[in-house]
Formats: structure tokens, sequence, C-alpha cells
């Protein structure tokens, strides 16, 4: 049983000390890869401002949608 309190006990301080970070200021948590900022992607799936080979898959998957549409008549 003391085992389990004091693991409780750890994880609890260490996710006050998170959001003491968070609130302070500090720079968010970031992988050690890099992410999508180290593959030159400037943004993720879905944002306002998509990359140039998202808009070109967009523009084809909308592209082939038309033209399905357009045998189905």
């Amino acid at each position: 049983m003391t085992i389990y309190l004091l693991t409780f006990i750890i994880v609890a301080l260490l996710i006050v000390a998170m959001a003491v970070g968070v609130m302070v200021g500090r720079k968010p948590i970031a992988g050690s890869c890099g992410g999508l900022g180290k593959l030159g992607l400037e943004c993720e799936m879905g944002c306002e401002n998509p990359c140039e080979k998202r808009l070109a898959r967009q523009k084809a998957a909308e592209e082939a949608r038309l033209a399905a549409e357009a045998t189905k008549q």
C-alpha cells in the first residue's frame, strides 16, 4: 500500500509541476524528433494554410470526385 501511495504522490507532483510550467508560460513540451517542423510541413492536416503538396492532393481528389459524379449522370 505504501508503494501505491508513494507512486500516486510522485505522479501528482509531476502533474502539478507541468501545470505550473504552463501557467508560467514556459515553452510547451515538444518531441525530440522535431515533429512536422522537421519534415518541412507548415501545419497539421485540416489547417487554414495547407502546404502545397496537400493543396495538390485536395485538388486531385476534388477533380476525381467531379469526374465520378459526371460519369454517374
